[in-house]
């Protein structure tokens, strides 16, 4: 009986093990890549800086290490064995807070797409009801049920011939696991057109395609398809900030990817991303980063490329 009640367990760890072999043997020595389309892995021996950068819809799997991740005034740390789902384009800080030579941090990472989601809604029913408020980010276990899959996807980098065909029926099989699981409300919503957070999520596009524009409540608000007050409970429900809050971190994370790239004086990235004052800008941009412009563009250059890019959701 002992045996038999803790089977579920065993196979599971036994599972996780192999997800973490063919991590190890197939992820780059530091950094991310992406193995297959819409699919990332990632390998480091070290916890790296805070990165920033703008995650969209992922399922991410750690195997090994812990990994934190930050949105807005919100912390959510995962290690080995759990899942991080992201719903929609957000502005994160990530970092890896748990890895050594000896036990390197291995996740893997797959892109959500919607239509495949909804493709899925229309052929059969995973549970729940629309009265479920979606999350921006959310966390759980990785049940046997998800890591099975995920498995037989990694297989496939040793057997390539076999992700053309056998990929997207995999890939099928993870998006169903994830339905009828601990997040399926969150990831159900992604797919549906009509969904609040489907609402909000072309709110979220609007204000990156005009991230340096003057917002204003009432037109997010009607692209929403939502009544203004409405509006401004579901996005911050979603993305944990207000739609100002929001635009100043998508503001700040894309200066800081032209100051990394060096091409520009910092006034210049400051006024380009929406800033009229030079001075509110680098006070602001300190305040988020913890050091003036300059001075975090410089060390950010000397880090190794690895360390300093957001190496997608992984």
């Amino acid at each position: 009986m002992f045996g038999l009640a803790n089977y579920p367990v065993d196979k599971r760890m036994h599972t996780l093990t192999e997800i973490r072999a063919l991590l190890a043997r197939h992820a780059p020595a530091s950094g991310a890549a992406e193995v297959m389309p819409g699919v990332w892995i990632r390998a480091s021996t070290v916890p790296t800086e805070p990165i920033t950068g703008i995650c969209e819809p992922a399922f991410a799997l750690v195997a090994q290490g812990r990994k934190r991740t930050i949105l807005g005034d919100r912390v959510f740390e995962y290690a080995a064995g759990e899942c991080l789902v992201v719903s929609v384009d957000l502005p994160i800080v990530g970092q890896v807070v748990a890895a050594s030579k000896r036990e390197p941090y291995l996740a893997v990472a797959l892109t959500l797409k919607p239509a495949m989601i909804a493709s899925l809604l229309l052929e059969g029913f995973a549970g729940g009801n629309g009265d479920e408020e979606p999350a921006g980010v959310a966390i759980h276990a990785a049940s046997e049920d998800l890591l099975d899959p995920v498995l037989r996807l990694l297989r496939m980098l040793d057997r390539r011939s076999d992700i053309a065909i056998l990929g997207p029926m995999v890939e099928r099989e993870i998006l169903w696991r994830l339905l009828e699981g601990d997040q399926g409300a969150t990831v159900r919503a992604i797919g549906l057109a009509d969904s609040r957070l489907s609402h909000v999520s072309r709110a979220i596009r609007w204000i990156r395609a005009h991230q340096a524009e003057t917002l204003r409540m009432e037109e997010l608000a009607r692209i929403a398809a939502m009544g203004t007050s409405t509006f401004y409970r579901h996005f911050r429900a979603v993305t944990s900030m207000s739609p100002l809050q929001f635009q100043k971190q998508l503001r700040l994370h894309e200066a800081r990817s032209r100051l990394i790239a060096g091409e520009q004086d910092i006034a210049s990235v400051g006024f380009q991303v929406g800033y009229e004052s030079p001075s509110q800008f680098s006070r602001e941009y300190g305040r988020m980063f913890g050091a003036p412009p300059s001075r975090d563009a410089e060390r950010l250059r000397a880090l190794k490329a690895d360390d300093r890019e957001p190496a997608r959701h992984v």
